[in-house]
């Protein structure tokens, strides 16, 4: 036992002076390049041929160190903190409208004014050009620029000059802003009898409060099963997450482990207030834009069996960051540490490097270690979470993206705009349905615009040839090449028929949303929501979701 503590001792002695002469080394390092810095800019300011702007090269030496780290770690200049508050709160005062550039018009249009906002009370309809702002012309100015202009202090009012395209018409309004705050559950209802379905978009100020009156509400409606759809949620406030987590796991109950560098940063997340209901079978659907806190929402509840998770892997996002006050009215938004869900995991899916010229390192499934559930099922940390029950949705065909986002004429925002334009009213989201002959004139237009694509499999077929002939076949195989190049030859009035099923669902969902605003979008869309009509069905089999949820054994 002498020995041992001798030895000890003298590992003692060791180790003090090296972590010293380490830490010296590190300040000397810091002190060291601060001052190149400063002198750099000095000669600089001083000798370039150029005067220079300090807030653009200092600023972007700023941003470079920044970038070296993680992507969420970002400084905020005094102009800039509204970013964050609005990214914190989820709050900012303009017109409540979503504003988009229209390719063919060059210039900024309305695309969807929200329910009860501003643009939506004065009368502003999607596809209207935005002409000018207080006489201050917008006609092809950036997209930033004209948000810009149209953000301001709650209470403030300026003249929206304006252009309707069915029409013609020059029209002027006067409109007041007020805060305007995103929309977190943007709809929430029964899907039938028994279930009850939540759409949750993100964490901001107020949503565990909004989520528990929703979730009461639909009890009382009979609600005996929950969808909770997470699915493109980005996440947000940490403690909002704990918060809706309460809802249906005991108070007292440890959500997060938060740890970090410092013992500031490590911090204990326990639900604070006694459930709404522990029992409740529910299902929460992910996919691979579900984040941050969306995935301590879903991780938490997989790892204490409350719910069955279904969808695709989630993003992936273990770190947590904090706000912190630089001076001149800045903030920086540092990384300060990673969080684990209860059965002790850290989902996050990357490692930021920093030598070696690297920048970031994908953690492989391989290398991920095994945690259990409270029930003792198999989960994993790293890469994100896991659904217990994958479903991959629908994807879109190629001609369905270049129509829906990449068509330079905007035919099918401009066919909606006037869709619109001439019906006065339409029949409840569950219910519309494009007929034939609209989906005919949809069609039509689409043609005689000159529409045209990149065909996906035209493009490989292109790199096949160039590599046969690389590699001396091509003379063997001309024909067959010729042959399939005419078969894969697009034709765009044929290829929009074979996707009618999709592209109508498309036209129906921007359509309803234009009358029913983003609630009614949303519910027109559960229509055709493949991986919805599985988590109804999973909820459905009593039998199937209890074996689920049970899994292995401790």
């Amino acid at each position: 036992m002498k020995k041992i503590l001798a030895l000890v001792a003298l590992a003692m002695t060791v180790v003090a002076p090296v972590n010293a002469q380490q830490s010296k080394n590190h300040n000397f390092e810091v002190a060291k390049y601060l001052d190149v810095f400063n002198n750099i800019y000095k000669g600089l300011d001083l000798m370039y041929v150029d005067s220079l702007n300090p807030q653009e090269v200092i600023g972007n030496g700023i941003k470079a160190m920044l970038r070296s780290l993680d992507p969420y770690t970002e400084y905020y200049p005094e102009e800039k903190t509204k970013d964050l508050k609005l990214m914190l709160t989820g709050k900012y005062a303009g017109i409540g409208s979503i504003i988009r550039w229209h390719q063919r018009l060059k210039t900024s249009v309305v695309d969807e004014p929200f329910e009860g906002m501003p643009a939506a009370e004065v009368g502003l309809k999607k596809g209207d050009v935005i002409l000018s702002i207080d006489n201050l012309d917008m006609k092809g100015k950036e997209i930033s620029y004209v948000t810009d202009h149209l953000k301001g202090t709650a209470g403030s009012s300026f003249v929206l000059k304006v252009k309707r395209p069915t029409t013609g018409k020059i029209m002027s309004f006067k409109v007041t802003r007020q805060n305007i705050k995103e929309r977190d559950i943007p709809y929430y209802g029964m899907l039938n009898d028994e279930i009850a379905y939540i759409n949750f978009k993100s964490y901001i100020d107020g949503s565990a409060r909004k989520m528990r009156n929703a979730f009461i509400e639909l009890k009382n409606k009979g609600a005996k099963k929950l969808i909770l759809d997470l699915r493109d949620n980005g996440g947000g406030a940490v403690q909002e997450a704990v918060d809706i987590i309460n809802m249906w796991v005991p108070k007292g109950t440890v959500i997060i482990e938060q740890k970090g560098k410092l013992p500031q940063a490590n911090h204990d997340y326990k639900t604070r207030l006694e459930p709404v209901d522990t029992l409740m079978p529910m299902v929460v659907m992910v996919n691979g834009a579900t984040a941050s806190s969306s995935e301590i929402t879903c991780g938490s509840l997989q790892d204490l069996d409350r719910a069955l998770i279904l969808g695709t892997r989630t993003y992936g996002k273990g770190l947590v960051q904090a706000p912190i006050d630089m001076p001149y009215n800045g903030n920086l938004k540092l990384t300060t540490g990673k969080y684990y869900i209860p059965s002790g995991r850290c989902i996050q899916a990357v490692n930021y490097k920093h030598s070696g010229g690297g920048y970031l390192e994908s953690i492989p499934d391989s290398l991920t270690r095994v945690f259990h559930t409270r029930n003792g099922r198999e989960v994993r940390d790293g890469g994100g979470i896991m659904p217990d029950v994958v479903v991959a949705p629908d994807t879109l065909p190629n001609i369905a993206v270049y129509i829906d986002r990449l068509d330079s004429m905007e035919v099918m925002f401009d066919y909606v705009a006037e869709y619109v334009a001439k019906h006065s009213a339409i029949a409840p989201p569950r219910e519309f349905r494009l007929s034939d002959a609209e989906f005919a004139e949809f069609k039509r237009r689409v043609v005689e615009s000159g529409f045209d694509y990149d065909p996906e499999s035209e493009k490989a077929l292109g790199e096949l040839e160039k590599l046969v002939k690389f590699e001396g076949y091509y003379d063997d195989a001309k024909e067959e090449f010729e042959a399939l190049r005419k078969k894969l030859k697009h034709n765009v009035a044929r290829d929009i028929e074979k996707e009618k099923a999709t592209l109508k669902e498309m036209l129906e969902r921007d359509i309803v949303t234009a009358f029913y605003y983003q609630a009614g979008g949303i519910e027109n869309s559960m229509c055709y929501d493949k991986q919805l009509k599985e988590a109804v069905k999973l909820l459905d089999n009593e039998e199937e979701y209890k074996s689920k949820l049970q899994g292995g054994t401790k």
